[in-house]
């Protein structure tokens, strides 16, 4: 039984060495997509969640025309049971998710020793939101225009 123990523990050792080789890669693309500091990103983030409420509110409320849509699925809903409101609420809601999402994985990583891998997912998780955001937020800015 021991020997079986010592074979397991020995596999597990050599799997934390090869994992600790990768580690830096992607450290350095976490780096690359997000070279300033994690807490800038979740400022970032939220940044931009008020930015899409406010300009999705400009887009249907203040534009004047009724037969404008929310084409996103979750907002769409939100403003169909509740409102601008109960919209405000579920992004509030949606964002905080994400965020300590991302947060949790980043500090559990980095309690493990795995750092590199912990800046990786809270960068993975988070860029894709921001960039998806700021395009909405853009294309709401320029409908309002029209």
């Amino acid at each position: 039984m021991n020997r079986a123990f010592s074979a397991v523990k020995e596999r597990l050792k050599r799997s934390i060495e090869r994992e600790r080789c990768l580690e830096k890669h992607f450290e350095a693309v976490s780096m690359r997509l997000w070279p300033w500091r994690d807490s800038s990103l979740v400022a970032l983030v939220g940044l931009l969640a008020v930015l899409d409420y406010t300009s999705t509110y400009a887009f249907l409320e203040l534009s004047g025309n009724k037969s404008l849509y929310e084409s996103g699925k979750l907002a769409s809903w939100a403003l169909q049971k509740g409102g601008m409101s109960f919209l405000f609420w579920t992004d509030v809601a949606a964002v905080s998710a994400l965020i300590l999402l991302a947060i949790s994985l980043r500090f559990f990583q980095f309690r493990f020793g795995f750092r590199g891998y912990g800046r990786a997912c809270f960068v993975v998780l988070l860029i894709p939101y921001a960039v998806i955001t700021l395009a909405v937020v853009f294309n709401n800015v320029v409908l309002v225009f029209l």
